[in-house]
């Protein structure tokens, strides 16, 4: 896996615009904050590909986690992320505190969702283990990554169903609309 992590640290480092996000993020000291989700393995798609890596990236999911559950404290931190970008970043960087998940999640999707412990757990939740990484941009300037299920379906273009949970009800929507942007990628079949 480290092999695997060096690459996805590198392709990160390809990508001004991720290598923004995340140092903003940085600068910003947000509580356990991770980015998530599609801006990571779309970066990742993409250069596996050859495509410019912006391609696809519709937002990027910020992930944090702070204890208070209240809306008024996480719409602080909503407002303090949209204010350190410009236009169009602010209007792209989606910030969710892990601690509230379970608070809505249920109603949305009609899945249950047991309350999380970090921002990290949440990537045990994802629909597939190719959409389960993060990262996060270090002091240092070192790419930190946090992927439960590791890097191989994610270098692979491979998205099978989360063996953690039970198939998400938007399975085909979200498969159909990877591949749509990346035909490349092979869909697990579903019995």
């Amino acid at each position: 896996m480290a092999d695997l992590e060096a690459r996805l640290a590198d392709i990160v480092r390809a990508s001004p615009t991720l290598m923004r996000v995340l140092t903003t993020l940085r600068d910003l000291d947000l509580p356990h904050w991770r980015l998530v989700s599609g801006a990571v393995y779309q970066t990742v798609w993409n250069s596996l590909t050859g495509r410019d890596p912006d391609y696809g990236v519709r937002d990027y999911d910020l992930a944090y986690y702070d204890p208070d559950t209240s809306w008024d404290a996480e719409d602080v931190f909503i407002k303090r992320v949209v204010a350190a970008f410009p236009s169009p970043l602010s209007e792209m960087v989606e910030v969710r505190n892990q601690a509230r998940v379970h608070l809505w999640f249920e109603g949305k999707f009609k899945e249950p969702y047991e309350p999380l412990r970090t921002a990290d757990d949440a990537l045990e939740r994802f629909v597939s283990p190719a959409f389960a990484c993060g990262v996060k941009l270090l002091p240092d300037e070192k790419i930190d990554i946090a992927a439960p299920f590791g890097l191989d379906d994610l270098f692979a273009m491979h998205i099978r169903p989360n063996p953690l949970r039970q198939l998400a009800t938007g399975w085909v929507r979200t498969t159909r609309s990877a591949q749509a942007r990346w035909p490349e990628l092979t869909i697990a079949e579903i019995p």
